[in-house]
């Protein structure tokens, strides 16, 4: 073989082994590759498993607090209608004894009107300076005191316009003083208990 030859044939396997050298090269550079690629995916999947759970975790805190947060608004409208319902017996309570109280202190009144009246009449004719008529007088005018500071108030009558409400008609009369509907004259006293009616004022109308 001629030393050109040799120089050929050299070359050629010089070229045989760099291009065997440059594939292996390639080949190791693309599994590289494939195993870079390959370990990416395995952490993309891995951090996409773990963002899941995290989601799935926080979904799951998200609905006990909702079930807490419904569960104490639940509590606090009970509790607040409960509230209601106390400050509406209460209420009730209160208007249930003052009616009570009123309803007492009326009938009271009523079975006390008769004395002042008995008072009235025998005063009417006490003879002056007398020691016994003016002792009754000042007993007479303690008791008015006292009704008076209990909300106990005589009816005006004489001269006022006849109210049904107020005064109880049991005559009528002619009168050159009052117009027609006018009470002239007032046969019997009557009395308020705060704003209701003890008894009625028994009173002569003009006609």
């Amino acid at each position: 073989m001629s030393d050109q030859e040799k120089d050929m044939t050299a070359r050629t396997e010089a070229e045989e082994v760099a291009e065997a050298v440059e594939t292996e090269e390639t080949a190791t550079t693309t599994e590289e590759a494939v195993s870079e690629e390959a370990a990416t995916d395995k952490e993309t999947e891995k951090a996409s498993k773990i963002e899941e759970k995290q989601a799935k975790k926080k979904e799951k805190a998200d609905k006990k607090k909702d079930k807490a947060k419904e569960k104490i608004d639940e509590l606090e409208d009970k509790v607040k209608r409960q509230l209601a319902e106390f400050e509406n017996f209460r209420n009730r309570s209160e208007k249930e004894k003052a009616a009570m109280f009123d309803m007492g202190a009326k009938s009271i009144v009523e079975k006390v009107l008769p004395v002042v009246d008995n008072f009235e009449r025998g005063l009417t004719n006490a003879p002056e300076g007398d020691a016994f008529a003016d002792g009754m007088k000042m007993i007479y005018k303690q008791l008015i005191t006292e009704l008076d500071a209990v909300g106990v108030k005589p009816i005006e009558a004489v001269g006022c316009e006849f109210n049904p409400e107020l005064h109880n008609a049991v005559m009528q009369v002619e009168s050159e003083e009052f117009e027609s509907g006018i009470v002239a004259q007032e046969l019997q006293k009557g009395y308020m208990y705060r704003d209701t009616v003890v008894r009625h004022s028994m009173v002569a109308v003009v006609s």
